[in-house]
């Protein structure tokens, strides 16, 4: 490798190979740690043959072409380094302790996030809120509305810095005092619309401006549609406001169904264009119905005492001989790791998925176990 990175320490030499790695045109997530499982580091990825490289899945020649551009990606890559240093901009490859929790588990996260602000992810409440760039009064009502009831549950919102209901929130959180995550689909050199920069420095205050795209990237339309993704892998619960049947915020929606985490429409009327999005997710059961925020936190749990809950649960005791061994096997493990997701269960039991929905409602109708919001399971 040609390029001389002698006056960079070690650990900054690792995450300026992750940088320069990850902007290769055709490695995104799911590549970015395809690669690293074969190769061990970004760096032997950057050294690593042709004919070795393109035995990695999902790896094709666009992105081996790329690797041949590394000197000079490297050059770019010792650019954003040093400019994110100078802007206070911190960057966090997934491989790092401090990678969003929420999102670490998700298979198309993203390999690296840049993080510009003085908050921070360790919220145990947090609520993304999305919509239509063209809001109606109804619409920035409602964001404003539910953000202020939700003020004293010391929530963060989350959304994408967007025209219409997306600044809406963003501006409501602000105003009540909570901490607010703008998800950019640009990279942090600049804010985008320019109109929401004040916004984005009031955010910065006690929030976070978050982007996947190194400094300098150039914004492609593909970029808004990936945003999308970490705005619901960051949430506990994604609430579509206003939306067309087509557009960002359904993207999201469908993001978050797959992610389990919770979802919620505001139903709107049958001849409001804004209102078709929400009532469409709504009537094909891809979203729960949202008409009041004490239902809503009802639902999330987020109006009970987590320390009586633990104390609760420490305290059940349940006789395993009385049930079948799948059963048994089934509340050994809930007792023993807390809510877990079905296919959690499925994997660390070996019982298939259909059988283990049954086992699960049978225990249900036993009062045993309950369903918790995000799809987990656990001891009732």
């Amino acid at each position: 490798m040609a390029y001389d990175i002698n006056g960079i320490n070690s650990m900054q030499q690792e995450i300026l190979h992750e940088i320069a790695l990850s902007k290769i045109e055709g490695v995104g997530g799911v590549v970015f740690k395809h690669l690293l499982n074969a190769f061990g580091s970004a760096e032997e990825v950057l050294k690593a043959s042709s004919a070795k490289i393109l035995k990695v899945p999902n790896v094709g020649r666009s992105i081996v072409e790329g690797l041949k551009r590394t000197d000079e990606t490297l050059r770019e890559a010792e650019e954003v380094l040093k400019d994110c240093e100078k802007f206070g901009i911190r960057i966090v490859s997934f491989k790092n302790t401090d990678y969003p929790p929420r999102l670490r588990n998700l298979f198309d996260a993203p390999a690296i996030l840049y993080f510009k602000g003085k908050g921070n992810l360790d919220y145990s409440r947090t609520l993304a809120i999305v919509g239509t760039r063209e809001a109606t009064e109804y619409g920035k009502k409602s964001t404003e509305e539910i953000v202020s009831q939700l003020e004293q549950y010391n929530v963060q919102i989350v959304s994408g810095l967007a025209y219409g209901i997306d600044v809406a929130a963003h501006k409501s959180a602000l105003k009540h005092g909570l901490s607010t995550v703008g998800v950019l689909a640009n990279s942090l050199d600049d804010v985008y619309p320019k109109s929401h920069q004040k916004v984005a420095r009031e955010m910065e205050e006690t929030g976070l401006l978050i982007s996947e795209q190194p400094l300098y990237t150039r914004t492609m339309p593909q970029f808004f549609v990936a945003r999308n993704r970490i705005i619901a892998g960051l949430a506990d619960a994604v609430i579509v406001v206003e939306s067309g049947k087509k557009g960002g915020s359904m993207v999201t929606a469908e993001y978050a169904n797959n992610y389990n985490r919770e979802v919620f429409a505001i139903p709107g009327g049958i001849f409001q264009k804004h209102s078709e999005g929400p009532n469409f997710l709504i009537s094909n059961n891809k979203a729960q119905i949202f008409t009041n925020v004490e239902d809503f936190v009802s639902w999330m749990k987020w109006d009970e005492d987590l320390n009586s809950i633990s104390a609760k649960n420490q305290k059940t005791e349940i006789d395993l001989s009385h049930f079948s061994l799948e059963e048994s096997a089934v509340l050994s493990k809930l007792i023993q790791n807390g809510d877990m997701l079905i296919d959690e269960i499925s994997w660390q039991t070996g019982i298939s998925l259909n059988k283990l929905a049954s086992i699960l409602l049978n225990l249900e109708f036993q009062d045993l176990v309950k369903q918790s919001p995000g799809k987990k399971f656990g001891i009732k």
